[in-house]
């Protein structure tokens, strides 16, 4: 077994030597308690992979073998999030459509009515797993046999009833994309977001130098190899292996996106909450194809993922574009999702990210007149520039009270983010030309503070 191991990714350090130990610390902590053979992660900030560490084996006996940031690992159900990023892709470009049916692409099957934004949220009903007992034989369906299953498969819950997971979805997202784009699903999301992102060692099929999964005896200690296990038509619920450094370059997308993939502004949708995991604490929420954790204030991003042998946990605290991979080479017992969202938990408090200092703004003429205390409702609001920008802010200057808005021709303007987004912003001028009022999703939005009766008059 290779001694522990940490230190900087390929780019310049960013994290202090003292952290970085604190970091390393976490994980031999983590690997003794798991008895896991090997753990491995890499934390991500400001773009680049800027730490890894690797503890104990990646393969044992004989043939002992530390990992390293191009090991692969299965990474499971974090495959979902790519299959979601292939229907976001053909969503983008105009190829499908979020609320299409199932009915779209597979004619006449018993679950027809069910929509695509359904199945990526968990929130479709349909049961968790396809039609067999994968999970005992580890022999997974083909194409064909797949989908003769899906129509004895049940849908266990109503619609957006509650969250349940359901790999079943997942597998016919894979259909879906298939049935798009007459290619293969793993073609499709090496096309789509591998290779623009630089994802060379993330694949269906492991090297042989990948790492090997066992399952750890609980009372004798005993790490036995766990088999194979290949996914055939349900790979896109968790079939992909991948690396410290590959999953660093995707975290690094996700905490800040770019074109390459999809729209910035797509994954920002996919990372809101469509429906809540945990209805009693409301830590937990699931967007398109990405879950949602809540520990305190922050809210963090990400996937986990379980195959035999494999445990993976993906977390990215966007906010911060601070991210971390954590993968542990053992059926169970090891608390990836956790450990990736301690790891970016304590960065984030330890050398928080500096905001860029303030400069004075650009005169902005055609703002002007729309600046300074307004009232609506009784309550003040005040419109200022940010970033040469028209914003609102209600009186208690709270982040969630501000709008961002976007000009929209002659005196019309849109909420483009925060409060009302989407809703219109009018500016109505008075015969001199000067501004009189606005509205503002509808309500008159005013100099000084009128009563409602007052507006009749």
């Amino acid at each position: 077994m290779s001694a522990p191991s940490g230190g900087r990714g390929s780019s310049d350090p960013v994290l202090s030597p003292g952290l970085e130990r604190d970091l390393l610390a976490r994980v031999v902590t983590a690997q003794r308690s798991w008895r896991s053979p090997g753990v491995s992660v890499g934390v991500v900030r400001d773009g680049h992979l800027a730490w890894s560490a690797h503890v104990g084996s990646a393969r044992l006996g004989v043939d002992a073998t530390p990992a390293t940031d191009d090991t692969q690992f299965m990474i499971g159900s974090v495959t979902k999030t790519f299959t979601a990023l292939a229907v976001m892709s053909l969503r983008d470009e105009g190829l499908l459509s979020l609320d299409d049916t199932l009915e779209t692409y597979l004619p006449a099957t018993k679950h027809a009515r069910v929509p695509l934004r359904q199945m990526l949220a968990h929130a479709s009903g349909l049961q968790r797993e396809p039609v067999g007992n994968i999970w005992e034989t580890l022999v997974a369906p083909e194409r064909e046999e797949f989908l003769a299953g899906v129509e004895d498969a049940e849908q266990v819950l109503p619609a957006h009833h509650a969250f349940h997971y359901s790999n079943l979805a997942y597998a016919l997202l894979g259909q879906v994309v298939e049935r798009v784009t007459g290619q293969d699903w793993e073609r499709v999301v090496r096309e789509r977001v591998l290779d623009p992102l630089g994802m060379t060692r993330t694949g269906l099929a492991p090297a042989d130098d990948r790492a090997v999964g066992y399952q750890v005896d609980p009372y004798a200690g005993t790490a036995s190899e766990e088999p194979l296990f290949s996914l055939g038509a349900t790979a896109p619920v968790g079939g992909l292996w991948s690396t410290v450094a590959d999953l660093a370059r995707y975290a690094a997308y996700v905490a800040r996106p770019d074109d390459r993939v999809v729209r910035p502004e797509t994954v920002e949708e996919m990372c809101r909450p469509i429906i809540m995991t945990d209805v009693d604490s409301w830590s937990g929420a699931y967007g398109l194809g990405f879950g949602m954790g809540r520990r305190g204030d922050r809210v963090y991003v990400g996937h986990g993922g379980a195959m035999p042998g494999f445990l993976t946990g993906l977390r990215v605290r966007r906010t911060d574009g601070v991210g971390a991979v954590v993968f542990a080479n053992a059926t169970s017992g090891a608390l990836t999702l956790a450990l990736a969202t301690d790891l970016v938990e304590a960065v984030v408090d330890a050398e928080p990210s500096l905001p860029a200092p303030w400069t004075p703004e650009t005169e902005q003429p055609g703002l002007t007149e729309l600046l300074g205390l307004w009232w609506s409702e009784g309550s003040p609001i005040t419109f200022f520039v940010r970033d040469g920008a028209l914003w609102s802010r209600l009186a208690d200057d709270e982040p969630l009270s501000e709008t961002r808005y976007a000009a929209e021709g002659t005196d019309r303007f849109r909420a483009a983010a925060g409060r009302e987004r989407g809703e219109l912003l009018e500016v109505v001028r008075a015969t001199d030309g000067s501004v009189d009022k606005l509205y503002f999703a509808t309500y008159a939005v005013t100099r000084a503070p009128l009563a409602f009766a007052e507006l009749q008059h």
